[in-house]
């Protein structure tokens, strides 16, 4: 399961929370939609340590995406910036491409920016990057050349946060895959 973003329903979600607390009245259903979706956001560095055998620290990691959804360069409440956060603590370098929310994501992520690269593809991105993670389902992200990835991460490692590739390929041009909700 994906987690979702943007700048309306999480508010929404909240301000609707709050109303209920404000009125004594039970929510139940929205407070487990609000708990799922902020640890939803973090499934993303799970699986993508677990990948890389339990430690992000000294890893660098590629990122494809920062906006919470395509063709904005919003990124309220997108996971990317959980990941990127999640990554540096852990003592990650993040190398991250959007074709349009690169400004936005460096103003919101605010001292942590100066930790990340901004870079001005998604090939750049992951050169001498140990995995790649895809955060944002672009449609320039939906056909890379799998081989050539397999080639430029070190470790073979490619985090699937949209299910946007068929894991067989992936696997078939030598990298080990993750993607959310799927099966091993």
């Amino acid at each position: 399961m994906a987690c979702y973003g943007g700048s309306c329903f999480p508010k929404d979600v909240r301000a609707l929370l709050a109303m209920a607390r404000e009125n004594v009245l039970p929510a139940r259903l929205l407070s487990a939609v609000h708990d799922v979706n902020e640890e939803q956001k973090h499934v993303l560095t799970t699986k993508l340590r677990n990948a890389l055998g339990g430690e992000l620290r000294d890893r660098v990691i590629a990122v494809w995406g920062l906006a919470f959804k395509p063709n904005t360069d919003d990124v309220r409440e997108a996971p990317s910036l959980v990941l990127i956060r999640n990554a540096i603590a852990a003592g990650a370098t993040i190398r991250a491409y959007d074709p349009q929310a690169r400004e936005t994501a460096r103003a919101l992520l605010g001292d942590t920016a100066r930790k990340v690269t901004f870079c001005d593809s998604a090939d750049a991105a992951c050169t001498d990057a140990d995995a790649l993670v895809v955060v944002t389902e672009w449609l320039e992200f939906r056909s890379p050349d799998f081989t050539a990835l397999a080639g430029k991460l070190r470790a073979r490692v490619l985090v699937d946060g949209r299910n946007l590739y068929d894991p067989r390929a992936v696997r078939a041009a030598g990298l080990h895959y993750e993607g959310i909700g799927r099966s091993v």
